[in-house]
Order: C-alpha cells, then sequence, then structure tokens
C-alpha cells in the first residue's frame, strides 16, 4: 500500500488538473481547523480544491508541500483495511525534510467513504504541521459525524451546482449592474440558456440528449451510492420508486403518511420510520430538500404537510417522469435552490387567511426575505390571488416589502401593507449575494 500511495502522490505532482470557471465561494481557512467542502456529486467540489491549490501555488507555495487524494480512486480501497495512517508514512518518506519543518496542504476528496477518518483527521491536526481540506459529499459530515468525531476542529462550507452568476462567470458575461440594452439581452439571452441546462458544471454546454444522459447517471448514482451503498438499504426499489415520485413532485406538499402508503400501493413494505429515513439519506446527500410550514411551533412544524425541492431544477426534467415537467413547479424549485445557497433557514408561509407565500428566508444578518413565486400574473386573477397572498403575509410578519418572482414580467406594486417587487427570475437571481459566506 505503501509504494502505490507513493506513486499516487508523485503521479499527482506532475498533473496540472483544470481549474475551471472560479467559484463564489469564499473560503477562509481557519488556524487549527480543517477546512471541510460539503455537497452533492458533481457540484464541482474537486474541481473548486483544485482552484485553492492553483492559489496556494501562485502564492508561492512549493508543489510538493501539497498532497492529494481522491478517495475514490480504487487503488485506494485497501485503506479500509490497513487504515488511513499510512498516507502520512509514504508522504514523509517520499519528503522527510518537510516534516515538523513546512507547512503541508492535504487535500482530501470525497473521505467520508473510508471508516475512520475522522479520527485520522484530528490526529493530523494535532500532531502535523499542517492546513487540511476536505471534501464530501453527505451532509452527515457536516453535522453528525463532525461534530462528534472532530470536536470543533473543523469549519463547513457548502458547494452547489453553478448559481446563475457563476453561470454567466462560465459564458464570459458580465452580471453585474448597471445593464446597457446590449448586456441586458446578453445575460436574458444566458438565463434561458440555465434555465434548460441547470447549475450542474458538467452538462453546461452539453447539447439536451447528452445533459439528459448526464443528469440520469446523477441521479443513479446518488441513489446507489449516497443511499443503498451507504445506508445498506434492504429495498432498494422502494428507495428509487420514492425518489421519482418526489422528483416529479417537486415544490408540491407532501407527509410521510402519504408517501408510505403510496409506496405500500407498488407492494413496497416499507414502515414510516423507514420512508423517514430515505428523505434524510436524501437530504444528505444534498439531492432532495425539506421545507417546514413557518411556525414558532415545532412540534405543529412537524406535524403539517412539508414541500419537496431537488437540487436542480433542469435534473427534474431530465429524471421526471412526466412528458413535461409543470414549469411553474421547475420556477419555484429554481427559486428555492437560489435562496437555500444564501440560508438553510427556508420556510413555507400559510396566513391566518389560508393564502400561502412560497418562500420566507432568514438572511444570515437574521432579516427575513418573503418570496412568492408566480410564472406568469398575465390573468387578473392570478394576479389578484398572489397580491392578496404576499400582502396578508408581509402584514402578520410586519415586514415592509415582499418579492414576487415571474419568467419575465416586471414592475414595483404600492400596497397598503408595504412594497411588492414584481421580478423577473434572471433579476432576482441577481440580487441574491454573490458569494456563499
Amino acid at each position: 500500500m505503501l509504494d502505490i500511495l507513493k506513486e499516487i502522490m508523485l503521479d499527482f505532482q506532475e498533473e496540472r488538473p483544470a481549474a475551471g470557471v472560479p467559484r463564489r465561494l469564499a473560503v477562509t481557512p481557519v488556524g487549527g481547523k480543517a477546512t471541510v467542502c460539503i455537497g452533492v456529486r458533481r457540484s464541482g467540489k474537486s474541481t473548486f480544491m483544485f482552484q485553492l491549490m492553483q492559489r496556494l501555488l501562485e502564492n508561492g507555495v512549493p508543489r510538493q508541500n501539497i498532497l492529494y487524494l481522491n478517495f475514490f480512486d480504487d487503488r485506494l480501497h485497501r485503506l479500509q483495511h490497513e487504515g488511513l495512517g499510512v498516507i502520512l508514512e509514504a508522504y514523509f518518506s517520499l519528503y522527510p525534510e518537510k516534516k515538523h519543518q513546512e507547512t503541508v496542504y492535504c487535500f482530501f476528496d470525497e473521505i467520508q467513504v473510508v471508516s475512520g477518518w475522522e479520527a485520522f483527521v484530528d490526529r493530523v491536526m494535532r500532531t502535523e504541521k499542517c492546513e487540511v481540506y476536505i471534501t464530501g459529499s453527505s451532509a452527515q459530515m457536516l453535522a453528525r459525524e463532525i461534530a462528534t468525531q472532530m470536536r470543533g476542529r473543523a469549519i463547513s462550507w457548502e458547494m452547489f451546482p453553478f448559481s446563475f452568476r457563476e453561470f454567466l462567470d462560465f459564458k464570459g458575461i458580465d452580471g453585474d449592474q448597471p445593464f446597457s440594452t446590449k448586456k441586458r439581452l446578453l445575460v436574458q439571452k444566458a438565463f434561458e440558456e440555465y434555465w434548460e441546462s441547470g447549475g450542474f458544471p458538467e452538462v453546461a454546454g452539453l447539447d439536451r440528449h447528452l445533459r439528459v444522459k448526464t443528469h440520469q447517471e446523477y441521479f443513479n448514482t446518488v441513489l446507489f451510492r449516497d443511499l443503498v451503498e451507504r445506508h445498506d438499504v434492504s429495498h432498494p426499489r422502494a428507495v428509487t420508486d420514492l425518489a421519482h415520485w418526489l422528483v416529479d413532485n417537486s415544490a408540491a406538499l407532501y407527509s410521510v403518511n402519504n408517501l408510505t402508503g403510496y409506496l405500500k400501493s407498488l407492494g413496497h413494505k416499507a414502515p414510516k420510520s423507514a420512508v423517514s429515513d430515505y428523505l434524510e439519506w436524501f437530504e444528505d446527500a444534498y439531492f432532495l430538500f425539506t421545507v417546514r410550514i413557518f411556525d414558532a411551533s415545532l412540534a405543529k412544524a412537524n406535524t403539517n404537510p412539508k414541500k419537496i425541492y431537488c437540487i436542480d431544477h433542469s435534473l427534474i426534467r431530465s429524471v421526471s417522469s412526466g412528458i413535461l415537467a409543470n414549469s411553474g413547479h421547475l420556477l419555484e424549485n429554481l427559486v428555492f435552490t437560489a435562496l437555500r445557497r444564501v440560508t438553510p433557514d427556508i420556510s413555507y408561509f400559510r396566513s391566518k387567511g389560508g393564502r400561502e407565500v412560497d418562500f420566507i428566508a432568514q438572511k444570515p444578518d437574521r432579516s427575513k426575505m418573503l418570496v412568492q413565486v408566480c410564472e406568469t400574473m398575465a390573468a387578473p386573477q392570478t394576479r389578484k390571488r398572489e397580491i392578496a397572498a404576499i400582502s396578508e403575509a408581509m402584514a402578520e410578519l410586519k415586514l415592509a416589502s415582499g418579492i414576487i418572482v415571474t419568467r419575465n414580467e416586471e414592475e414595483q406594486l404600492d400596497t397598503e401593507n408595504g412594497r411588492i417587487d414584481v421580478l423577473p427570475a434572471w433579476r432576482f437571481l441577481l440580487s441574491l449575494p454573490e458569494t456563499q459566506e
């Protein structure tokens, strides 16, 4: 194993991996803590690691001081049995002069596939002169595993597929205001592409057939690697059928009871507890997200129906069993993922009069943002309904403003309860904070 590790390390010293489009993720290493980057598979975590490495090289760090391992490399499979301690043994046998003398920058990609990784990283942080960077596809790393095993020795950052602003970076288009007519038209045209392709970096620029094929591959990999294999699921067909139902019904309400009944109708014997676990695991994998009703009482928030959203609106189209996915729901999903990049604190709101607003999001500065999504307000009845719902919510929540996101419409409304900004989706996406912090 020692020789294999040395070979992998030396191979990397000779490689020049592509650094891709710079991501708008403001990662700041903290002394004595591992920097952990977590997100769904194929969201660009490894590429982001290469960008961090490139920054180190530009700042004068010798290439030999960078240790990179991707734990999905099948040559590392034996580490499961031999333990992770052999990694540093291999590195320092190549560069003995660096031990305790120079800072070594350790980049461990998808390390969660090896059991016992937390204790290893903890020991490295305590005993070696190093900075540690980790990626992982499981939110468990963010919560339970890191909290319990690393005892405060890690700080976590979330990586999502491209935001619209990052997609503009990929296209080489400046998304900063002010907009000339030409620039606005370029941004709007790029939004139509983003609407079709979604945010996964690998599918940007692919034709429809290849995009669909790639999305379906992602879907299957998440299901089998992050759920079935990781959790040793005894009824994989039930997980697959549930995943399809949830993707088909993105932006819709669900309850564990109705999901359990649905699986039962297909002949699966999955109890409610198993369905709850599946939902939690989907969220762990950053693939599907649950949104609860806004209520001060946690018990009420948990007993009310919840809404489900997918990591990427275009992936829904690629794996949905429907011939045409509901474009209003896709728009709502797009708005959800944009808000989720900014904050995990998102609920839906139901007024005392029973009117519903899609999102109330608490921003990092603790202020609240009320957002309704409506594909078009052209029909007078629709317009009246959407304005009434957000206006009522503004009054009950004592908020001076609200936003209605549409596909193309734009106006500002002054109501007795405050200002409502009607924004086209592209403009709304560019109004959100430009870096994840």
